[in-house]
């Protein structure tokens, strides 16, 4: 499948645009994807088919450019002298068959100035003559960058005394790779070899092996230039294979930057960050846990006193102090640090931290207060319980087995006495079976209270137990909200990759077909 540059754009701004509204990018983050241009030199025409090479003359103010267009038209279609700094305008010449109702209303037609021709040597070139880039006018600067992705070639226009010209020079720097290039030493007539050396020199370090260069003279002087040879150049050049060829390079150059663009917005959404903060703030917390249950021991105590000494009544638990919240907020403001030293974005993770710590204090105190009311429910460990339910039923048991015992002495000491003759039972027997009963009865009833579990104890239990558990959700609240970061931003990710794929697959179906040798000399090697 063919995967249209446009669309490739068009997706990566949405994803962009949706990334900004979540939260997930900064705009300084997406600004230079937004910037990005989806115009290409084939977006000027309507049949992309038969269109023609698209040449701009480039450069700094008086070296030129406007002279050598005129020189081809045979005309002075294009401002010169001292017009030429305050000029706004884009000079295009073409030729009559093609319709200037072609160009895309996005571009500046009210700058332009048009001039046409009916030579059927420049049919299939469209001249532009574009603005002095380091005009005193800043307009001027915005009107060639505005052209600049519908350029196939640059021409490169310097002149012996302006060749180092540093404005110019850092645009080529900026647009190399974007496209072919060719490079015309003007007035050519003043210059001489070293200057034509050093430029070329120049132009090996700035990327180009064996730069194509011409030297031309503008001025009426009879000396021979390498005008004719420009011309000609570019006639070979104007063919329908290079173009397409041409075109097809400019749209892989295109992919790949679009792709290493997002490639870089992908690595501030990459989950070994997010990994990082969660290790983080697992550390983070384990410091401060310790601390808390410390700082807590003895708010704990005065609770559980409070409760007791209100014999059961409402425990009033206030344990989470401004002190408590403090601590907690230094933990909420190291896990936004770290995420800002991760280059995570962080306002949606800002805004779930902090209205944790705006409930925590109510968080920790329901906690510990329901630990605390089920630990009296169950007042004691397992043993305990167990040994009162066995002393409660031997309240009831004992002196229920020493009255029977009695009762079986009665009923044989009665018997055995009137057989006998002797008296019934006595003083003696009364008394020790009213202390067997009492004392069957007094023994557990007095162990069972002396191994009551002490209120306080109980509270206290509770409310440290309720106090951990409080500590231990704190932590995963802080995790959950890391995690659901992690979550948005591997969703993110994911439809990040399919637009990669996308450009990665354009760039090769692209460079697949960009083959042509006749173009390796004007093309930036790096």
């Amino acid at each position: 499948m063919a995967y249209a540059y446009s669309e490739c754009v068009k997706q990566a701004k949405d994803w962009a645009q949706q990334a900004l509204a979540g939260h997930l990018l900064s705009e300084e983050q997406v600004q230079a994807l937004l910037e990005i241009e989806d115009r290409t030199p084939d977006s000027l025409f309507q049949d992309i088919e038969t269109r023609p090479l698209v040449v701009a003359f480039m450069g700094g103010t008086g070296v030129g450019k406007s002279t050598l267009l005129n020189r081809l038209a045979g005309a002075p279609i294009a401002r010169t002298g001292v017009e030429r700094p305050t000029s706004r305008e884009v000079t295009l010449f073409h030729h009559q068959s093609l319709s200037i109702d072609q160009l895309p209303d996005g571009l500046p037609l009210e700058s332009i100035n048009i001039g046409s021709h009916q030579n059927s040597h420049y049919q299939n070139i469209l001249w532009i003559d574009m603005p002095d880039f380091d005009s005193v006018e800043t307009a001027n600067r915005q009107l060639v960058l505005e052209w600049l992705p519908h350029i196939d070639v640059l021409i490169y226009v310097v002149s012996p005394e302006r060749y180092r010209d540093a404005k110019a020079w850092r645009l080529l720097l900026q647009e190399g790779a974007n496209h072919a290039w060719l490079f015309v030493l003007n007035k050519w007539d003043l210059g001489d070899s070293v200057q034509y050396e050093d430029f070329k020199t120049q132009l090996k370090q700035a990327g180009f092996d064996n730069p194509v260069i011409f030297k031309t003279s503008c001025a009426d002087t009879g000396s021979a230039d390498e005008f004719e040879q420009l011309v000609a150049y570019l006639e070979k050049l104007s063919n329908a294979h290079i173009v397409k060829s041409l075109d097809q390079r400019g749209k892989a150059i295109r992919f790949e930057q679009l792709e290493q663009r997002l490639e870089a917005l992908g690595q501030t959404l990459a989950a070994e960050k997010f990994q990082q903060l969660e290790k983080f703030a697992r550390q983070q917390w384990r410091q401060r846990e310790d601390m808390f249950k410390q700082a807590f021991e003895w708010p704990l105590k005065q609770a559980a006193q409070n409760y007791a000494a209100k014999g059961g009544g409402k425990t009033e638990i206030e344990v989470w102090d401004q002190w408590a919240q403090s601590r907690f907020d230094d933990v909420i403001d190291d896990v936004l640090f770290k995420a800002a030293q991760l280059q995570i974005p962080s306002t949606v993770l800002k805004q779930s931290l902090k209205k944790l710590g705006q409930e925590v204090g109510k968080q920790v105190t329901a906690k510990t207060e329901l630990e605390c009311r089920k630990a009296l429910i169950n007042p004691g460990n397992r043993i305990q319980r167990w040994t009162l339910k066995f002393l409660k039923l031997s309240e009831f048991l004992l002196p229920l087995a020493a009255m029977s015992f009695v009762s079986y002495q009665v009923f044989i000491g009665y018997y055995e006495s009137v057989e006998r003759g002797e008296p019934f039972l006595g003083v003696d027997f009364v008394a020790h079976s009213i202390l067997l009963i009492l004392l069957s009865w007094l023994i557990p009833f007095f162990l069972h209270k002396k191994l009551q579990p002490s209120l306080q104890k109980t509270a206290e239990r509770g409310l440290k137990k309720g106090m951990e558990l409080a500590l231990a959700e704190l932590e995963q609240h802080i995790l959950q909200a890391i995690e659901a970061e992690k979550q948005r931003s591997q969703a993110a990710r994911e439809a990040l990759s399919s637009i990669i794929q996308m450009c990665r697959d354009g760039k090769r179906q692209n460079i697949e077909h960009a083959t042509d040798q006749a173009l390796q000399d004007l093309l930036m090697s790096n």
